[in-house]
């Protein structure tokens, strides 16, 4: 069985009065991300993964952010694509690790959804993907809310 790791990883800066949506899940907070497309920065390093386990380059290669068919896309649409690519290279997300960096706001009550999300989105059983969150104890831009980071790690096993 052919096995295959990646690891993504997304930054983008927060604002006031913008959405906030992580995992394909809107957030209630008065800060949202800063972006070409809905700015989510979980599914965006998921893709990262996903794409980096296939050797097919970045996120930034697929869906420039130079171009309007992205502007404002939701990203659930994105890792979609994505997973079709990695479909049609014959594989399939054997489980994926996601950890967002946010001060605030708390993601606890938001996990389950967002597994959830994830599951449905990439074909995947829920208990194959995990979502966990941190603050970095105030410290950087994450700490001084400034921004929100995501990171991914995924293993593509090949379909029998």
């Amino acid at each position: 069985m052919a096995i295959r790791i990646g690891n993504g990883y997304d930054v983008h800066r927060l604002e006031n009065g913008l959405r906030l949506v992580l995992c394909g899940v809107r957030i209630d907070h008065s800060k949202g991300c800063v972006a070409h497309s809905d700015g989510d920065v979980a599914i965006h390093a998921l893709c990262d993964a996903i794409l980096g386990a296939l050797a097919l380059g970045d996120i930034g290669r697929h869906f420039p952010d130079t171009s309007d068919e992205f502007k404002g896309i939701d990203s659930t649409l994105l890792l979609k694509r994505v997973c079709a690519m990695m479909n049609d290279k014959g594989y399939r997300i054997g489980n994926c690790d996601i950890t967002i960096a946010a001060q605030k706001p708390k993601l606890a009550p938001y996990i389950e959804e967002m597994r959830k999300k994830l599951a449905e989105t990439t074909g995947s059983d829920m208990g194959d993907i995990s979502v966990k969150a941190t603050t970095t104890e105030k410290l950087g831009f994450t700490g001084r809310e400034e921004g929100i980071e995501a990171y991914a790690s995924v293993i593509l096993v090949g379909k029998e």
